[in-house]
């Protein structure tokens, strides 16, 4: 998908620009995000895949100053041009509830069981007195309507909702505070097959009608490659290799997306056997020297296993020896 131009203006601030993000927390040996750049400009829908325990979800709420208890930052991660990590507690409030907002997992865990759709949905404008009780309420029917659900459910509780619904609600929850960035962590995983396709579909209208950034964190590579314009691969902590959807996934260069591509299941595979990655992502309580990847890469040199790779090219790829060819190359 290409965003519209006339959403995306050449002056107007990236709707999340994260430069340099490292992140300690208590009793690691080494970064848990290890100098993260990731951008989304406004109308964009950007992909960040990995393993799980990769950093993606952490990176995705370091735009929401979601940080673990205990935790270090350095770096800058910018909202609409203003840096989260050195907001007070009112401006995250703020924040929280007007140009980012997050749509999380599994819908049921978010919202409460005992208050009606209506109250879920502008608790948070009425409470910081961003609209009145009336305008919140408005609101809340046009975005029900625009995620294709009717007003009348805004007197409804959760538990008459199936898991489709709920996520419609989310997501129009999401939108009351009329946000410039959209956080989507695995969004879909809660749902049957029929109810994500919806919700991926809606997804894509909306960020077309709203002109919002959508930063989708996923581990569903063929659903990264189907929803997004560019895409980050993660591991480790790091970005591996990071460009346009359809370049990366037909001609990965670094050996870690060859070889989650090569594990992910396809239709025109002729063994139909799936290939695995050996080994495990590295621990964190040790200290870590070269390409964190490079235990499990079958193209690693000693230059992998003594230095760090530093992002090179017009779409950054972290190798020493980046591939040529595609995927079979894993």
């Amino acid at each position: 998908m290409n965003p519209d131009q006339s959403m995306n203006p050449p002056d107007r601030a990236a709707a999340l620009d994260i430069r340099g993000l490292r992140l300690r927390l208590p009793g690691t040996a080494r970064p848990v995000l290890d100098g993260v750049d990731l951008t989304v400009g406004p109308g964009e829908t950007v992909a960040l895949v990995g393993e799980s325990g990769s950093g993606k979800s952490l990176t995705s709420r370091s735009a929401l100053g979601m940080l673990p208890p205990g935790s270090t930052a350095e770096g800058s991660v910018l909202v609409d041009g203003e840096d989260v990590l050195t907001m007070g507690p009112d401006r995250l409030r703020a924040l929280r509830t007007g140009r980012a907002a997050m749509i999380f997992q599994d819908p049921r865990a978010a919202i409460n069981p005992l208050r009606r759709v209506g109250d879920f949905l502008t608790e948070s404008v009425r409470l910081t007195g961003a609209m009145s009780a009336a305008q919140a309420d408005r609101r809340a029917g046009e975005l029900l309507d625009a995620v294709g659900l009717g007003p009348e459910l805004l007197r409804r509780y959760p538990g008459q909702l199936s898991g489709g619904m709920l996520q419609r609600v989310m997501i129009a929850a999401a939108l009351m505070g009329d946000p410039i960035l959209l956080l989507a962590d695995e969004p879909t995983t809660a749902l049957d097959v029929t109810s994500q396709a919806e919700v991926i579909a809606l997804l894509g209208r909306l960020r077309e009608r709203f002109g919002t950034g959508l930063l989708f964190v996923t581990h569903d590579l063929g659903l990264a490659a189907a929803i997004s314009d560019r895409v980050y691969v993660m591991y480790a902590g790091r970005i591996a290799e990071t460009g346009p959807a359809e370049a990366l996934f037909e001609r990965p260069r670094h050996p870690y997306t060859a070889a989650l591509l090569a594990s992910t299941p396809r239709l025109d595979s002729e063994s139909g056997r799936l290939a695995a990655i050996d080994g495990q992502p590295p621990d964190l309580r040790q200290e870590l020297t070269g390409c964190a990847f490079a235990a499990r890469c079958r193209h690693a040199t000693d230059l992998c296993r003594e230095r760090t790779p530093e992002p090179q090219g017009e779409n950054p790829v972290a190798c020493h020896h980046p591939l040529e060819g595609s995927r079979i190359d894993a």
